[in-house]
Protein backbone atom coordinates (compact mmCIF):
# COMPACT_ATOMS: atom_id res chain seq x y z
CA UNK A 1 0.00 0.00 0.00
CA UNK A 2 1.28 3.78 -0.85
CA UNK A 3 0.01 6.31 1.58
CA UNK A 4 -0.98 9.80 0.45
CA UNK A 5 1.40 12.26 2.34
CA UNK A 6 -1.85 14.19 2.58
CA UNK A 7 -4.54 13.99 5.31
CA UNK A 8 -7.97 13.38 4.04
CA UNK A 9 -10.19 16.32 3.31
CA UNK A 10 -13.48 16.97 3.66
CA UNK A 11 -16.07 16.74 1.06
CA UNK A 12 -19.39 18.33 1.14
CA UNK A 13 -22.42 17.06 0.42
CA UNK A 14 -23.09 19.46 -2.76
CA UNK A 15 -24.30 19.45 -6.22
CA UNK A 16 -21.43 20.28 -8.71
CA UNK A 17 -22.57 23.42 -9.94
CA UNK A 18 -23.19 24.53 -6.44
CA UNK A 19 -19.73 23.89 -5.49
CA UNK A 20 -18.14 25.85 -8.18
CA UNK A 21 -20.20 29.06 -8.04
CA UNK A 22 -20.04 28.53 -3.54
CA UNK A 23 -17.87 32.20 -4.38
CA UNK A 24 -19.45 33.58 -7.37
CA UNK A 25 -21.30 36.45 -5.76
CA UNK A 26 -18.73 37.42 -3.84
CA UNK A 27 -16.23 37.17 -6.64
CA UNK A 28 -18.38 39.66 -8.83
CA UNK A 29 -17.11 41.50 -11.08
CA UNK A 30 -13.50 39.61 -11.39
CA UNK A 31 -13.16 37.90 -14.87
CA UNK A 32 -13.95 33.84 -14.92
CA UNK A 33 -13.29 32.98 -18.04
CA UNK A 34 -11.93 34.92 -21.21
CA UNK A 35 -11.90 34.36 -24.62
CA UNK A 36 -8.11 34.65 -25.85
CA UNK A 37 -8.55 35.02 -29.57
CA UNK A 38 -11.27 38.12 -28.93
CA UNK A 39 -10.91 39.13 -25.02
CA UNK A 40 -14.16 38.62 -24.50
CA UNK A 41 -14.97 37.95 -20.97
CA UNK A 42 -17.53 36.56 -18.41
CA UNK A 43 -17.29 37.31 -15.07
CA UNK A 44 -18.28 35.62 -11.86
CA UNK A 45 -21.32 37.40 -11.29
CA UNK A 46 -22.14 37.24 -15.41
CA UNK A 47 -21.03 33.20 -14.88
CA UNK A 48 -23.66 32.52 -12.01
CA UNK A 49 -26.17 34.37 -13.60
CA UNK A 50 -26.31 32.74 -16.96
CA UNK A 51 -25.59 29.22 -15.68
CA UNK A 52 -29.43 30.25 -13.65
CA UNK A 53 -30.65 31.29 -17.02
CA UNK A 54 -29.85 27.95 -18.78
CA UNK A 55 -30.86 25.78 -16.18
CA UNK A 56 -34.49 27.98 -16.67
CA UNK A 57 -34.40 27.48 -20.52
CA UNK A 58 -33.52 23.63 -20.41
CA UNK A 59 -35.90 22.94 -18.02
CA UNK A 60 -38.97 24.68 -19.95
CA UNK A 61 -38.04 23.18 -22.83
CA UNK A 62 -38.34 19.95 -21.45
CA UNK A 63 -35.08 18.36 -19.73
CA UNK A 64 -35.77 16.38 -17.11
CA UNK A 65 -33.17 15.26 -14.28
CA UNK A 66 -30.77 12.56 -16.02
CA UNK A 67 -31.60 13.35 -19.62
CA UNK A 68 -28.48 13.92 -21.80
CA UNK A 69 -26.87 17.03 -23.67
CA UNK A 70 -24.18 16.54 -26.15
CA UNK A 71 -21.30 18.89 -25.98
CA UNK A 72 -19.47 19.22 -29.65
CA UNK A 73 -17.73 22.09 -29.67
CA UNK A 74 -14.30 23.43 -28.79
CA UNK A 75 -13.03 25.77 -26.12
CA UNK A 76 -14.58 28.70 -25.12
CA UNK A 77 -16.14 30.55 -22.13
CA UNK A 78 -19.24 29.50 -22.49
CA UNK A 79 -18.53 25.75 -22.64
CA UNK A 80 -18.41 26.16 -18.75
CA UNK A 81 -21.71 27.78 -18.98
CA UNK A 82 -23.48 25.23 -20.78
CA UNK A 83 -22.28 22.63 -18.87
CA UNK A 84 -23.25 24.09 -15.13
CA UNK A 85 -26.30 25.03 -16.95
CA UNK A 86 -27.01 21.20 -17.93
CA UNK A 87 -26.05 20.28 -14.17
CA UNK A 88 -28.38 22.49 -12.44
CA UNK A 89 -31.30 21.39 -14.57
CA UNK A 90 -30.18 18.13 -13.60
CA UNK A 91 -29.13 16.52 -16.82
CA UNK A 92 -25.99 14.84 -17.72
CA UNK A 93 -23.16 16.13 -20.14
CA UNK A 94 -21.49 14.01 -22.14
CA UNK A 95 -18.67 15.47 -24.15
CA UNK A 96 -17.56 14.37 -27.64
CA UNK A 97 -14.44 15.76 -29.61
CA UNK A 98 -15.33 17.97 -32.47
CA UNK A 99 -12.92 15.98 -34.87
CA UNK A 100 -14.96 12.91 -34.57
CA UNK A 101 -16.68 11.89 -37.56
CA UNK A 102 -20.61 12.15 -38.34
CA UNK A 103 -20.40 7.79 -37.79
CA UNK A 104 -18.62 8.27 -34.60
CA UNK A 105 -20.72 10.90 -32.75
CA UNK A 106 -23.70 9.43 -33.94
CA UNK A 107 -22.64 6.21 -32.11
CA UNK A 108 -21.74 7.99 -28.61
CA UNK A 109 -24.83 10.24 -28.83
CA UNK A 110 -27.19 6.59 -29.42
CA UNK A 111 -25.64 5.25 -26.51
CA UNK A 112 -26.18 8.00 -24.33
CA UNK A 113 -29.21 8.80 -25.46
CA UNK A 114 -28.33 12.40 -26.10
CA UNK A 115 -31.91 14.68 -26.62
CA UNK A 116 -29.76 17.63 -27.19
CA UNK A 117 -26.47 18.90 -29.18
CA UNK A 118 -24.37 21.62 -28.49
CA UNK A 119 -22.08 22.70 -31.31
CA UNK A 120 -20.78 25.31 -33.40
CA UNK A 121 -21.50 26.53 -36.94
CA UNK A 122 -18.15 24.91 -38.64
CA UNK A 123 -19.64 21.63 -37.42
CA UNK A 124 -22.96 21.88 -38.14
CA UNK A 125 -23.21 19.29 -41.22
CA UNK A 126 -21.33 16.61 -39.11
CA UNK A 127 -23.29 17.34 -35.99
CA UNK A 128 -26.87 17.28 -38.14
CA UNK A 129 -26.16 13.80 -39.98
CA UNK A 130 -25.01 12.35 -36.05
CA UNK A 131 -28.24 13.71 -34.38
CA UNK A 132 -30.41 12.17 -37.27
CA UNK A 133 -29.17 8.84 -36.76
CA UNK A 134 -29.14 8.80 -33.20
CA UNK A 135 -33.18 10.57 -32.77
CA UNK A 136 -31.84 13.79 -31.00
CA UNK A 137 -34.33 16.48 -30.54
CA UNK A 138 -32.59 19.33 -30.65
CA UNK A 139 -29.60 20.80 -31.99
CA UNK A 140 -28.15 24.61 -30.00
CA UNK A 141 -24.95 26.36 -31.64
CA UNK A 142 -22.71 28.98 -30.51
CA UNK A 143 -23.16 31.46 -33.04
CA UNK A 144 -26.08 31.08 -35.57
CA UNK A 145 -27.20 28.55 -38.34
CA UNK A 146 -30.06 28.09 -39.81
CA UNK A 147 -32.43 25.31 -38.49
CA UNK A 148 -30.63 25.62 -34.73
CA UNK A 149 -31.63 27.53 -31.79
CA UNK A 150 -28.86 30.61 -30.81
CA UNK A 151 -26.86 29.60 -27.25
CA UNK A 152 -27.31 33.35 -26.60
CA UNK A 153 -30.94 33.01 -26.96
CA UNK A 154 -30.67 30.39 -23.86
CA UNK A 155 -29.02 32.78 -22.01
CA UNK A 156 -30.99 36.01 -22.61
CA UNK A 157 -34.20 34.40 -21.54
CA UNK A 158 -33.65 31.66 -19.77
CA UNK A 159 -36.42 29.88 -20.90
CA UNK A 160 -38.71 33.28 -18.95
CA UNK A 161 -38.56 31.78 -15.78
CA UNK A 162 -36.62 30.87 -12.70
CA UNK A 163 -33.58 27.76 -12.67
CA UNK A 164 -35.26 24.48 -11.87
CA UNK A 165 -34.94 23.48 -8.26
CA UNK A 166 -33.96 19.95 -8.80
CA UNK A 167 -32.96 17.78 -6.01
CA UNK A 168 -29.78 16.19 -6.54
CA UNK A 169 -28.37 13.13 -4.67
CA UNK A 170 -24.41 14.03 -5.20
CA UNK A 171 -23.05 10.05 -4.51
CA UNK A 172 -25.43 8.82 -7.38
CA UNK A 173 -26.95 11.63 -9.52
CA UNK A 174 -24.37 11.49 -12.84
CA UNK A 175 -23.37 14.98 -14.03
CA UNK A 176 -20.71 13.66 -16.51
CA UNK A 177 -20.43 11.23 -19.09
CA UNK A 178 -16.94 11.34 -21.13
CA UNK A 179 -16.07 8.68 -22.96
CA UNK A 180 -13.09 6.29 -22.61
CA UNK A 181 -11.75 3.61 -23.98
CA UNK A 182 -10.64 2.29 -20.31
CA UNK A 183 -7.70 -0.25 -20.37
CA UNK A 184 -9.53 -2.27 -23.46
CA UNK A 185 -12.10 -2.40 -26.03
CA UNK A 186 -14.41 0.45 -27.56
CA UNK A 187 -15.34 3.74 -25.68
CA UNK A 188 -17.41 3.48 -23.36
CA UNK A 189 -19.69 5.85 -21.20
CA UNK A 190 -17.74 6.92 -17.95
CA UNK A 191 -20.49 7.76 -15.25
CA UNK A 192 -19.03 10.56 -13.14
CA UNK A 193 -21.45 11.84 -10.61
CA UNK A 194 -21.65 15.10 -8.65
CA UNK A 195 -19.26 14.18 -5.70
CA UNK A 196 -16.69 12.26 -7.96
CA UNK A 197 -15.91 15.66 -9.79
CA UNK A 198 -16.64 17.41 -6.26
CA UNK A 199 -14.29 15.36 -4.35
CA UNK A 200 -11.31 15.75 -7.00
CA UNK A 201 -11.49 19.53 -6.96
CA UNK A 202 -10.88 18.86 -2.82
CA UNK A 203 -8.54 16.48 -3.15
CA UNK A 204 -6.27 18.84 -5.19
CA UNK A 205 -6.63 21.60 -2.80
CA UNK A 206 -4.10 20.25 -0.32
CA UNK A 207 -0.80 20.39 -3.26
CA UNK A 208 -1.82 23.76 -4.55
CA UNK A 209 -0.92 26.79 -3.81
CA UNK A 210 -3.23 29.43 -5.72
CA UNK A 211 -3.21 33.17 -5.67
CA UNK A 212 -5.69 35.69 -5.77
CA UNK A 213 -3.92 36.37 -9.46
CA UNK A 214 -4.24 33.09 -10.57
CA UNK A 215 -4.78 33.01 -14.42
CA UNK A 216 -4.77 29.03 -15.90
CA UNK A 217 -4.24 28.86 -20.28
CA UNK A 218 -6.90 26.47 -21.41
CA UNK A 219 -5.43 24.75 -24.48
CA UNK A 220 -6.48 21.12 -23.57
CA UNK A 221 -9.67 20.75 -24.80
CA UNK A 222 -12.66 20.88 -22.49
CA UNK A 223 -14.36 17.62 -24.05
CA UNK A 224 -11.41 15.49 -22.26
CA UNK A 225 -11.47 15.04 -18.76
CA UNK A 226 -8.31 16.70 -18.03
CA UNK A 227 -9.75 20.18 -19.82
CA UNK A 228 -12.70 19.64 -18.30
CA UNK A 229 -12.29 19.09 -14.64
CA UNK A 230 -8.76 20.14 -13.84
CA UNK A 231 -8.48 22.65 -16.40
CA UNK A 232 -12.37 24.39 -16.20
CA UNK A 233 -13.98 23.08 -13.32
CA UNK A 234 -11.22 23.06 -10.85
CA UNK A 235 -9.85 26.30 -11.00
CA UNK A 236 -13.43 27.88 -11.46
CA UNK A 237 -13.55 26.60 -7.81
CA UNK A 238 -10.68 27.95 -6.53
CA UNK A 239 -11.37 31.23 -8.10
CA UNK A 240 -8.74 31.48 -10.71
CA UNK A 241 -9.28 33.38 -14.32
CA UNK A 242 -9.21 30.72 -17.30
CA UNK A 243 -8.56 32.04 -20.46
CA UNK A 244 -9.63 29.83 -23.58
CA UNK A 245 -7.86 28.62 -26.49
CA UNK A 246 -9.98 26.85 -28.95
CA UNK A 247 -7.13 25.04 -30.33
CA UNK A 248 -3.26 24.45 -30.26
CA UNK A 249 -0.83 26.57 -32.06
CA UNK A 250 2.16 27.17 -30.60
CA UNK A 251 2.31 31.02 -31.73
CA UNK A 252 -0.83 31.71 -30.24
CA UNK A 253 -0.08 29.69 -26.85
CA UNK A 254 3.31 31.97 -26.49
CA UNK A 255 0.97 35.18 -27.14
CA UNK A 256 -2.00 34.47 -24.43
CA UNK A 257 0.99 33.79 -22.08
CA UNK A 258 2.85 36.81 -22.58
CA UNK A 259 -0.69 39.06 -23.15
CA UNK A 260 -2.67 37.59 -20.17
CA UNK A 261 0.64 36.70 -18.05
CA UNK A 262 -0.60 33.04 -17.57
CA UNK A 263 0.67 31.96 -14.29
CA UNK A 264 -0.33 28.11 -14.94
CA UNK A 265 -0.33 25.64 -17.50
CA UNK A 266 -1.24 22.42 -17.81
CA UNK A 267 -0.16 20.72 -20.84
CA UNK A 268 0.64 17.49 -22.70
CA UNK A 269 4.14 16.21 -23.57
CA UNK A 270 3.92 17.30 -27.07
CA UNK A 271 3.53 20.69 -26.02
CA UNK A 272 6.68 20.07 -23.63
CA UNK A 273 8.80 19.39 -26.65
CA UNK A 274 7.62 22.15 -28.51
CA UNK A 275 8.38 24.71 -25.85
CA UNK A 276 11.71 22.90 -25.05
CA UNK A 277 13.32 22.67 -28.45
CA UNK A 278 11.36 25.08 -31.43
CA UNK A 279 13.35 28.87 -31.59
CA UNK A 280 9.79 31.17 -31.87
CA UNK A 281 9.79 30.56 -27.89
CA UNK A 282 12.23 33.07 -27.32
CA UNK A 283 9.98 36.06 -28.89
CA UNK A 284 8.38 35.74 -26.40
CA UNK A 285 7.77 36.56 -22.44
CA UNK A 286 6.35 34.29 -20.58
CA UNK A 287 8.31 34.90 -17.60
CA UNK A 288 4.87 35.19 -15.91
CA UNK A 289 3.99 31.48 -16.34
CA UNK A 290 5.05 29.36 -12.47
CA UNK A 291 3.51 26.48 -12.87
CA UNK A 292 3.10 23.64 -15.77
CA UNK A 293 1.64 21.10 -15.51
CA UNK A 294 2.41 18.02 -17.89
CA UNK A 295 -0.09 15.05 -18.17
CA UNK A 296 -2.32 12.48 -20.44
CA UNK A 297 0.86 10.52 -21.43
CA UNK A 298 4.20 10.19 -19.53
CA UNK A 299 6.75 12.81 -19.82
CA UNK A 300 10.76 11.93 -19.59
CA UNK A 301 12.91 13.45 -16.78
CA UNK A 302 15.10 14.53 -19.63
CA UNK A 303 12.47 16.85 -21.30
CA UNK A 304 10.70 17.77 -18.28
CA UNK A 305 13.89 19.64 -16.78
CA UNK A 306 14.94 20.76 -20.18
CA UNK A 307 11.93 23.03 -20.94
CA UNK A 308 11.80 23.56 -17.07
CA UNK A 309 14.87 25.58 -17.90
CA UNK A 310 13.98 27.34 -21.10
CA UNK A 311 10.97 28.57 -19.93
CA UNK A 312 12.10 29.83 -16.08
CA UNK A 313 9.28 27.74 -14.29
CA UNK A 314 8.94 24.94 -12.26
CA UNK A 315 7.52 21.38 -13.93
CA UNK A 316 4.96 18.94 -12.43
CA UNK A 317 3.74 15.81 -13.69
CA UNK A 318 0.15 14.20 -12.93
CA UNK A 319 -1.43 11.28 -13.21
CA UNK A 320 -4.46 9.94 -13.55
CA UNK A 321 -7.97 8.22 -15.90
CA UNK A 322 -11.44 9.33 -17.06
CA UNK A 323 -12.43 7.29 -14.89
CA UNK A 324 -11.16 8.75 -11.67
CA UNK A 325 -12.02 12.33 -12.90
CA UNK A 326 -9.09 12.04 -13.72
CA UNK A 327 -6.46 12.74 -11.14
CA UNK A 328 -4.93 10.34 -8.76
CA UNK A 329 -1.39 11.37 -8.57
CA UNK A 330 0.51 14.54 -9.17
CA UNK A 331 3.59 16.94 -7.96
CA UNK A 332 2.27 19.49 -5.72
CA UNK A 333 3.48 23.09 -5.72
CA UNK A 334 5.71 23.05 -3.39
CA UNK A 335 7.66 20.01 -4.82
CA UNK A 336 7.90 21.12 -8.31
CA UNK A 337 10.73 20.86 -9.94
CA UNK A 338 12.25 18.54 -7.23
CA UNK A 339 10.61 15.06 -8.87
CA UNK A 340 11.38 15.25 -12.75
CA UNK A 341 10.11 11.80 -14.34
CA UNK A 342 7.66 11.07 -11.67
CA UNK A 343 3.96 11.36 -11.36
CA UNK A 344 4.11 12.47 -7.55
CA UNK A 345 2.12 10.98 -4.67
CA UNK A 346 -1.13 10.06 -4.77
CA UNK A 347 -3.51 12.54 -3.67
CA UNK A 348 -5.77 13.45 -0.59
CA UNK A 349 -8.34 10.77 0.36
CA UNK A 350 -6.39 8.14 -2.40
CA UNK A 351 -4.73 5.05 -1.58
CA UNK A 352 -2.94 3.25 -4.09
CA UNK A 353 -0.90 -0.22 -4.68
CA UNK A 354 0.71 -1.89 -7.15
CA UNK A 355 0.39 -5.43 -7.95
CA UNK A 356 1.11 -8.26 -9.84
CA UNK A 357 -0.81 -8.70 -12.83
CA UNK A 358 -0.83 -12.42 -12.69
CA UNK A 359 -1.12 -13.21 -8.88
CA UNK A 360 -3.04 -9.87 -7.72
CA UNK A 361 -0.87 -9.61 -4.87
CA UNK A 362 1.37 -6.72 -3.94
CA UNK A 363 4.87 -6.44 -5.12
CA UNK A 364 8.36 -6.00 -3.68
CA UNK A 365 9.35 -2.61 -3.02
CA UNK A 366 10.84 -1.49 -6.27
CA UNK A 367 9.33 -4.47 -8.20
CA UNK A 368 7.03 -3.08 -10.87
CA UNK A 369 3.50 -4.08 -11.22
CA UNK A 370 -0.22 -2.63 -12.15
CA UNK A 371 -0.93 0.63 -10.46
CA UNK A 372 -4.17 -0.18 -8.93
CA UNK A 373 -6.08 3.12 -7.05
CA UNK A 374 -9.05 3.53 -4.62
CA UNK A 375 -10.94 7.16 -3.51
CA UNK A 376 -13.84 8.96 -3.51
CA UNK A 377 -12.98 10.25 -7.25
CA UNK A 378 -13.45 7.00 -9.22
CA UNK A 379 -16.06 6.70 -11.14
CA UNK A 380 -19.83 5.40 -11.04
CA UNK A 381 -19.02 2.62 -13.86
CA UNK A 382 -19.46 2.30 -17.14
CA UNK A 383 -23.04 3.65 -18.72
CA UNK A 384 -24.80 -0.03 -19.53
CA UNK A 385 -21.18 -2.04 -19.25
CA UNK A 386 -21.48 -4.13 -15.91
CA UNK A 387 -19.32 -6.33 -17.12
CA UNK A 388 -16.56 -3.52 -18.01
CA UNK A 389 -17.22 -1.93 -14.65
CA UNK A 390 -16.72 -5.31 -12.96
CA UNK A 391 -13.42 -5.73 -14.75
CA UNK A 392 -11.68 -2.42 -14.50
CA UNK A 393 -13.23 -1.81 -10.57
CA UNK A 394 -12.87 -4.90 -8.41
CA UNK A 395 -15.27 -5.94 -5.58
CA UNK A 396 -13.24 -4.02 -3.17
CA UNK A 397 -13.32 -0.55 -4.84
CA UNK A 398 -10.13 -0.78 -6.46
CA UNK A 399 -9.40 0.65 -9.88
CA UNK A 400 -6.82 -1.27 -12.24
CA UNK A 401 -5.91 1.65 -14.04
CA UNK A 402 -3.77 -0.51 -16.91
CA UNK A 403 -0.49 1.39 -16.70
CA UNK A 404 2.85 -0.23 -14.84
CA UNK A 405 4.30 1.39 -12.52
CA UNK A 406 7.09 1.06 -9.80
CA UNK A 407 8.42 2.84 -7.16
CA UNK A 408 12.27 4.21 -7.81
CA UNK A 409 15.24 4.68 -5.26
CA UNK A 410 14.05 7.79 -4.42
CA UNK A 411 10.80 6.93 -3.31
CA UNK A 412 9.38 8.77 -6.38
CA UNK A 413 6.40 6.89 -8.49
CA UNK A 414 7.03 6.83 -12.16
CA UNK A 415 4.53 4.88 -14.51
CA UNK A 416 6.95 2.56 -16.99
CA UNK A 417 5.16 0.91 -19.52
CA UNK A 418 1.40 -0.07 -20.20
CA UNK A 419 -0.51 -2.79 -19.52
CA UNK A 420 -3.97 -1.66 -21.26
CA UNK A 421 -4.19 -1.86 -25.10
CA UNK A 422 -5.26 1.58 -25.38
CA UNK A 423 -2.86 3.87 -27.37
CA UNK A 424 -2.18 7.94 -26.18
CA UNK A 425 -1.21 9.82 -29.42
CA UNK A 426 -1.05 13.32 -28.30
CA UNK A 427 -2.84 12.78 -24.92
CA UNK A 428 -5.73 11.20 -27.08
CA UNK A 429 -7.39 7.77 -26.61
CA UNK A 430 -6.99 5.42 -29.89
CA UNK A 431 -8.66 2.62 -29.38
CA UNK A 432 -7.07 -0.46 -30.89
CA UNK A 433 -10.37 -2.73 -31.30
CA UNK A 434 -12.22 0.34 -32.82
CA UNK A 435 -9.78 0.68 -35.69
CA UNK A 436 -9.17 -3.23 -35.83
CA UNK A 437 -12.77 -3.31 -36.62
CA UNK A 438 -12.65 -0.78 -39.55
CA UNK A 439 -9.43 -2.65 -41.04
CA UNK A 440 -11.37 -5.76 -41.33
CA UNK A 441 -13.90 -4.33 -43.36
CA UNK A 442 -11.39 -3.70 -45.86
CA UNK A 443 -12.18 -6.72 -48.82
CA UNK A 444 -8.23 -7.15 -49.01
CA UNK A 445 -7.69 -7.54 -45.39
CA UNK A 446 -7.90 -11.07 -44.01
CA UNK A 447 -6.27 -10.00 -40.31
CA UNK A 448 -5.17 -7.41 -38.51
CA UNK A 449 -4.02 -6.02 -35.11
CA UNK A 450 -3.15 -2.56 -34.33
CA UNK A 451 -0.50 -1.64 -31.13
CA UNK A 452 0.93 1.75 -29.95
CA UNK A 453 4.94 2.77 -31.09
CA UNK A 454 6.91 4.64 -29.60
CA UNK A 455 7.25 9.09 -30.38
CA UNK A 456 9.16 11.50 -29.28
CA UNK A 457 6.49 13.83 -30.17
CA UNK A 458 3.28 12.07 -30.05
CA UNK A 459 3.88 9.67 -27.22
CA UNK A 460 2.44 6.69 -29.34
CA UNK A 461 1.56 6.62 -33.06
CA UNK A 462 -1.10 3.92 -33.98
CA UNK A 463 0.20 1.20 -36.31
CA UNK A 464 -1.37 -1.79 -37.95
CA UNK A 465 0.01 -5.05 -39.13
CA UNK A 466 -2.02 -6.89 -41.52
CA UNK A 467 -2.37 -9.67 -43.03
CA UNK A 468 -3.38 -9.11 -46.73
CA UNK A 469 -5.57 -11.45 -48.59
CA UNK A 470 -5.29 -9.19 -51.90
CA UNK A 471 -3.10 -6.39 -53.75
CA UNK A 472 -2.91 -4.10 -50.62
CA UNK A 473 -0.10 -1.16 -50.01
CA UNK A 474 0.33 0.51 -46.78
CA UNK A 475 -0.75 3.93 -48.27
CA UNK A 476 -4.08 1.92 -49.02
CA UNK A 477 -4.74 0.91 -45.56
CA UNK A 478 -4.01 3.93 -43.72
CA UNK A 479 -5.98 6.00 -46.60
CA UNK A 480 -8.84 3.37 -45.71
CA UNK A 481 -8.67 4.24 -42.11
CA UNK A 482 -8.26 7.86 -42.90
CA UNK A 483 -12.06 8.23 -44.62
CA UNK A 484 -13.63 6.94 -41.26
CA UNK A 485 -11.66 8.17 -38.82
CA UNK A 486 -10.98 11.37 -36.33
CA UNK A 487 -7.27 12.85 -37.26
CA UNK A 488 -6.00 11.63 -34.12
CA UNK A 489 -7.13 8.17 -34.59
CA UNK A 490 -5.46 7.55 -37.70
CA UNK A 491 -2.72 4.78 -38.72
CA UNK A 492 0.62 6.27 -38.97
CA UNK A 493 2.51 2.72 -40.14
CA UNK A 494 1.52 -0.17 -41.40
CA UNK A 495 3.72 -3.71 -41.55
CA UNK A 496 2.26 -6.22 -44.05
CA UNK A 497 2.73 -10.01 -41.83
CA UNK A 498 1.89 -13.56 -42.14
CA UNK A 499 -0.13 -14.06 -39.31
CA UNK A 500 -1.72 -12.24 -36.10
CA UNK A 501 -0.61 -14.01 -33.14
CA UNK A 502 -3.28 -15.05 -30.96
CA UNK A 503 -4.65 -16.88 -28.00
CA UNK A 504 -6.20 -20.10 -28.02
CA UNK A 505 -9.19 -18.23 -27.28
CA UNK A 506 -8.84 -16.09 -30.08
CA UNK A 507 -7.58 -12.59 -28.46
CA UNK A 508 -4.42 -10.87 -30.29
CA UNK A 509 -1.37 -11.44 -28.43
CA UNK A 510 -0.38 -7.51 -28.88
CA UNK A 511 2.36 -7.95 -26.44
CA UNK A 512 4.06 -10.19 -29.02
CA UNK A 513 3.66 -7.82 -31.50
CA UNK A 514 5.40 -4.65 -28.87
CA UNK A 515 8.16 -7.24 -28.57
CA UNK A 516 8.53 -7.66 -32.29
CA UNK A 517 8.46 -4.37 -32.77
CA UNK A 518 10.82 -3.07 -29.37
CA UNK A 519 13.36 -6.12 -31.27
CA UNK A 520 12.99 -4.34 -34.29
CA UNK A 521 13.78 -0.79 -33.14
CA UNK A 522 16.50 -1.99 -31.12
CA UNK A 523 18.30 -3.25 -34.67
Amino acid sequence: MLNTPFADVAIPDVPLHDFVLARADELGDKPALIDAPTGRTITYAQLSASVNAVAAWLAAWGLRKGDVLAHYAPNRPEYAVAFLGVAKAGGVNTTANPLLTADELAAQLHDCGARLLLTVPEQLEKATAAAERAAVEEIVVYGEAPGTTPFASLVQDGGGGAPPEVAIDAAEDVVALPYSSGTTGLPKGVMLTHRNMVAHACQLMPGIRPSAAERVIAVLPFFHIYGLSSIMLAPLHRAATVVTMPRFELAEFLRVIQDYRITRAFVVPGIVLALARQPIVDDYDVSSLELMLSGAAPLSAELEIECGRRLGCRMQQGYGMTEASPTTHFVPDDMAGQMPGSIGPAIANTECRIIDVVTGEDVAEGERGELCVRGPQVMKGYLHQPDATAATIDPDGWLHTGDVARVDERGDLRIVDRVKELIKYKGYQVAPAELEGLLLNHPAIADAAVIGVPDEEAGEIPKACVVASGPLTPEDVIAFVAERVAPYKKLRAVEFVDEIPRSPSGKILRRVLKERERAAAAT
